[in-house]
């Protein structure tokens, strides 16, 4: 079962960097080289505990759907969205944000298991876990650039 661990700093408020990670609109714009779309649930404005969003996206050439639920919430330190519906077996991502000294370390841990038993495994080894670093990595970049600007203020 892989596990991704990605710690950003920023510098901006715990509330603001809270608010931009659970930002249909800035999710929408941050995975655009995807054309992810929000077609069911919450599909704009920001997700609460509860609440769920159905993505559709363009990974690996292939058109999938994906459905997560924000299952826990402690504004603005933590909350957590989960799979219910999609191609992975399961997947639990968890955002923590700590704030001292003016910046906010956001951290996200990702944990989930791929389908196909061996050949996702396989999947994992040579590509996968790589891909998904890199997608978290970059949503990041998004959201702390936002939070680091005026641009917050076309989301929020």
């Amino acid at each position: 079962m892989p596990f991704i661990k990605i710690i950003t700093i920023i510098s901006a408020p715990i509330e603001r960097c809270f608010d931009l990670s659970r930002s249909i609109d800035l999710h929408k714009m941050s995975t655009a080289k995807t054309n992810e779309i929000a077609i069911a649930g919450t599909t704009s404005w920001l997700i609460n505990k509860d609440e769920f969003v159905t993505w559709q996206a363009r990974h690996f050439g292939i058109t999938q759907q994906l459905t997560t639920v924000i299952t826990e919430m402690k504004s603005p330190t933590y909350f957590v969205d989960e799979m219910k519906k999609g191609v992975f077996k399961k997947f639990k991502h968890e955002h923590f944000f700590e704030f001292k000294n003016g910046i906010t370390q956001m951290t996200d841990i990702f944990d989930y298991t791929s389908p196909f038993g061996i050949i996702g495994k396989v999947a994992d080894f040579v590509f996968l876990k790589n891909y998904m670093s890199k997608f978290l990595t970059h949503r990041n970049e998004i959201i702390k650039d936002f939070a680091e600007s005026n641009k917050w203020q076309q989301v929020l």
